[in-house]
């Protein structure tokens, strides 16, 4: 399929697993030296041609439709991880009330709870609040000291880069899921995954993952 076509697909998995109501979110695709992304106000399940933006690779509008306030956010994502091909922006409902809890420890938001997000994403840090379209926004992507495929946005929701379209949908829906059994055990005992098994999956599947101290 060519890269618009799997935009158009991206958006309608994004739609089909709850993950994008309304007119909410956007996707991107690197194709070449120009990005295709989900113009504004667009409803993700039912993209067409004419709802996608034509940018450079540095956010400059080319053609197409108007896109997102967010673009800052996908050109530093794709920036941050050069050989990912697409990004995701939700406000997905798990992902949304985790960024509005404190983080679980300072590198990532999400505990280690179980092994499919450590094999699809890794850590999930929590960066600051800025408003939306703020092009602060594409700064905290970018000074954030921490590797990361998938990040919170306070108050905000979720972004998630992938190697390809495909991947960044199941990405984003495999963090939506880790959210929402982080909120189902938000204040009980938790028997999280012990940090040599995090270590362990995080280096086979090759996502990031930084070695703290044990928390709980």
């Amino acid at each position: 399929m060519s890269a618009l076509d799997d935009l158009i697909a991206a958006g309608r998995a994004l739609v089909d697993a709850g993950l994008s109501p309304g007119t909410t979110g956007n996707v991107s695709v690197r194709d070449g030296d120009r990005l295709l992304m989900s113009g504004t106000g667009t409803r993700l399940g039912s993209l067409t041609p004419d709802d996608i933006a034509i940018l450079t690779l540095d956010g400059a509008i080319v053609s197409g439709a108007r896109p997102s306030k967010e673009v800052p956010l996908h050109v530093a994502m794709f920036a941050r991880n050069p050989e990912h091909r697409a990004v995701v922006h939700v406000h997905s409902p798990s992902t949304v009330a985790v960024s509005c809890l404190e983080p679980w420890a300072p590198h990532t938001a999400v505990p280690p709870l179980t092994p499919y997000s450590l094999m699809r994403v890794g850590q999930v840090p929590l960066l600051d609040f800025v408003a939306p379209g703020d092009r602060a926004m594409g700064d905290l992507i970018t000074d954030c000291p921490l590797l990361f495929r998938a990040a919170l946005l306070a108050n905000h929701g979720a972004v998630v880069s992938g190697t390809d379209a495909a991947t960044a949908v199941d990405s984003t829906i495999e963090l939506e899921e880790a959210c929402r059994i982080t909120l189902l055990t938000d204040g009980r005992q938790r028997r999280l995954i012990a940090p040599e098994q995090v270590a362990e999956i995080t280096t086979r599947w090759g996502t990031p993952w930084t070695e703290i101290a044990s928390v709980s």
